[in-house]
């Protein structure tokens, strides 16, 4: 079949590489320069800085891609393990360094707080069942309630209802601990406080197989997965923004995608990889999705937008890592900001990039790269970004100076930031949300956006959006979705998922 994939994220490229190799003509156009969507790579005055997601996790999810050019990952790019993972700072100087290594995270729990070594073993524990019971599940679609119904023994079992954050209260009493292993659901767009206890699963992730970094940054993955896709024989057209998904009312299909410059490529199947919301309120007549009205699409929850400021220094900061959590002054009540009222409060929590910790080339020799994120509302709140914008970067820049890189100010010689408006004009993302709908459980699995169309059955959905969700692990699962729901000639070589086990 002709496949069109609109837009080049990881969840498109995994996608498009799946059906090229079962043998589907497969072109994929994308609206910016280069690939990458969200992990775009932005490029100044000899520093490289990741636009988006820098948090590699379940290796094994990109080995598939590869293996099916018959090659091996290492062939295209070389992924090490980080040690830490992420330092994870608050305000009163102590620091949690979170790593793989069993032991010295129980030694560290018990440096905070020795009455709470037994609460952790006990939440390892649900974390490792909830894994068992969540992992198998990112690859599969939910297509019907009854795919749902299926899973509620399971979900029921391990009390998905109850949120990330309110499962590490459960077992866990320090304030600082509380945080450190209940705020991953932030890097996938949901509040740990609203965010199923499903996503405990990436504390077992992230011990059992790391987190990783792509040596040239995660652009260079986004490279390697287009020299992949155009090893099988796969097209990919730059600068080819869509307009339309054409649909043939009558018939309820759709025929292909008209760009922007008004050539239209006609396809028998198309993917979307872009903004799920977006796609549905802008790119289909409202007569061809009954089932996904702009009523509907609005109603559902979206995720917080992002803040970051890119720069570089002239200056190496060697007391940091490449992963810093930076914890502010509040918790709960901070979210509560984010994502409820949708105010930008005074204080903020951080997320600070050093990727020249571990690869030295992505910035002049002696110098630093960096980027440093405050998850902010989306732009469903009334905060002006055009009016505050420099002030919350001096701000942070600020704080960042006054307590963790002394002369900071003197020391930056390039920058550039992305505020919600970004993920709104250049990404096309509905409300400038920066992961999509919100990774509640009324918003997961059969409760998501479904990754084939109720309307338009040749119209499939990958990304960030759809199911399972945001990070890498979901969206590139999402890919493998929509290829196997299309389906064709199987696939050249495979890769063993790892074996789930309670360990």
């Amino acid at each position: 079949m002709r496949i069109v994939v609109i837009g080049s994220g990881f969840g498109g490229l995994a996608a498009a590489i799946r059906l090229q190799a079962q043998g589907h003509d497969v072109t994929i156009v994308e609206k910016l320069d280069k690939a990458g969507g969200r992990g775009y790579v932005f490029e100044q005055d000899g520093f490289t800085f990741d636009a988006g997601p820098t948090i590699i996790t379940a290796p094994w999810l990109i080995d598939e891609l590869f293996a099916l050019t018959g090659k091996k990952t290492e062939d295209y790019i070389k992924l090490v393990l980080l040690d830490p993972f992420y330092n994870i700072r608050f305000e009163d100087g102590s620091v949690f360094h979170y790593n793989g290594d069993r032991e010295a995270i129980v030694r560290q729990v018990g440096e905070f707080n020795p009455d709470d070594v037994a609460g952790y073993l006990k939440f390892r524990e649900k974390a490792w069942e909830i894994f068992n019971v969540g992992m198998p599940l990112i690859d599969k679609p939910f297509l019907t309630a009854g795919s749902m119904l299926k899973m509620l023994p399971d979900l029921i079992r391990t009390r998905s209802d109850v949120s990330v954050a309110d499962l590490a209260d459960k077992y866990l009493k320090d304030d600082r601990l509380r945080q450190v292993f209940s705020f991953h659901p932030l890097l996938v767009g949901g509040n740990p406080y609203k965010t199923s206890s499903m996503y405990a699963l990436i504390h077992k992730l992230e011990q059992q197989w790391g987190v990783l970094f792509a040596m040239g940054g995660t652009g260079a993955l986004v490279r390697a997965l287009v020299q992949a896709f155009e090893d099988l024989g796969g097209t990919i057209r730059f600068e080819s923004e869509v307009k339309e998904i054409t649909v043939d009312v009558a018939r309820r299909r759709t025929t292909g995608v008209k760009l922007v410059d008004g050539e239209t490529v006609k396809a028998d199947a198309v993917v979307c990889n872009g903004d799920v919301a977006q796609a549905y309120r802008t790119l289909l007549p409202p007569e061809a999705r009954p089932s996904m009205s702009n009523a509907k699409v609005e109603r559902m929850r979206f995720s917080m937008s992002l803040f970051v400021i890119y720069f570089g220094t002239d200056k190496q900061y060697e007391n940091i890592a490449h992963h810093e959590i930076i914890m502010g002054p509040r918790y709960k009540a901070l979210l509560e900001d984010i994502f409820e009222k949708k105010i930008l409060s005074d204080d903020f929590s951080l997320y600070l990039h050093r990727p020249t910790a571990t690869d030295p080339s992505l910035a002049p020799p002696g110098h630093d790269c960096w980027y440093v994120l405050s998850p902010v509302p989306h732009l469903g709140g009334d905060v002006d970004w055009a009016a505050v914008g420099d002030r919350y970067r001096d701000r942070i820049m600020g704080y960042l100076e006054e307590r963790y890189m002394p002369d900071l100010s003197k020391h930056i010689v390039t920058e550039r930031r992305i505020d919600p408006r970004y993920f709104e004009k250049s990404l096309n993302s509905y409300l400038g949300s920066a992961f999509g709908p919100e990774p509640v459980l009324t918003q997961s699995a059969y409760m998501r956006p479904h990754n084939v169309s109720k309307d338009i059955p040749n119209l499939y959905f990958c990304g960030a959006g759809t199911h399972p969700g945001a990070g890498l692990p979901g969206v590139i699962s999402s890919g493998k979705i929509v290829a196997e729901l299309i389906g064709g000639a199987p696939a050249r070589a495979a890769v063993a998922a790892p074996e789930l086990s309670l360990r």
